[in-house]
């Protein structure tokens, strides 16, 4: 009779081994293809984030109206209001929302708790009647995980000259010729400073309104 010889302890301890660095490996490939898989998920929808969000501010400052919202400490009509951090103008929604007619558009960077800043816009309905503009349901963030950001603008002067870019707007009875928005988010993403023009005629605002909101008159005294 012969004996079969069986594996020893050693032996199967080797085996266990050598399957366990190769189990490992297999393991780490996947894990390592799972993060790369996730990383480029959320660095598509970072990107498709920042090409709407500039869509959608390009497409409303490129419409902006010369519609007085609000009026200054001596009467005058304020058709456009901007400071380094938040914006206010008056333009058509987009799609089914432009049934309601013109709105009033507040867009501000606002601290986001411990994340930095987020990029939001609050819509304002502005009655027929030019009373007070009554806020259309919550904000709406168009970009989250904001480092800083700061928005500029630019115009022309009495003498119809260019001016610099100013952090403030300085003629709330004016609009600016284009806006600026610089933002520095996080992630490996970019947000490419926006320049958007206002195809309206900036001096319109002077002369080409009363004090009633959108209705052609004999313009500010």
């Amino acid at each position: 009779m012969t004996r079969v010889r069986g594996f020893s302890l050693m032996e199967v301890l080797a085996a266990l081994a050598l399957l366990s660095i190769v189990l490992l490996g297999v393991y780490s490939g996947i894990s390592t293809a799972s993060r790369i898989v996730r990383s480029g998920d959320r660095a598509i929808e970072r990107m498709d984030e920042v090409r709407s969000a500039q869509a959608y501010l390009r497409s409303e400052l490129a419409q902006a109206l010369v519609m007085p919202f609000d009026e200054t400490d001596i009467g005058d009509p304020v058709v456009f209001q901007g400071t380094a951090d938040k914006l206010t103008f008056v333009a058509p929604m987009p799609g089914y929302l432009s049934r309601l007619g013109p709105q009033m558009q507040t867009v501000a960077l606002v601290a986001d708790g411990h994340d930095g800043y987020r990029l939001e816009v609050s819509l304002f309905l502005l009655p027929p009647d030019g009373s007070e503009p009554k806020a259309l349901g919550e904000s709406q963030v168009l970009i989250r995980g904001v480092r800083k950001g700061a928005f500029s603008y630019r115009g022309v002067d009495d003498q119809n000259k260019p001016t610099d870019w100013q952090a403030t707007w300085p003629d709330a009875r004016r609009t600016p010729s284009l806006v600026r928005i610089a933002l520095d988010i996080d992630g490996t993403t970019v947000f490419p400073a926006l320049v958007a023009p206002l195809r309206i005629d900036p001096s319109a605002s002077r002369n080409g309104f009363s004090l009633r909101r959108g209705v052609p008159g004999q313009g500010v005294r």
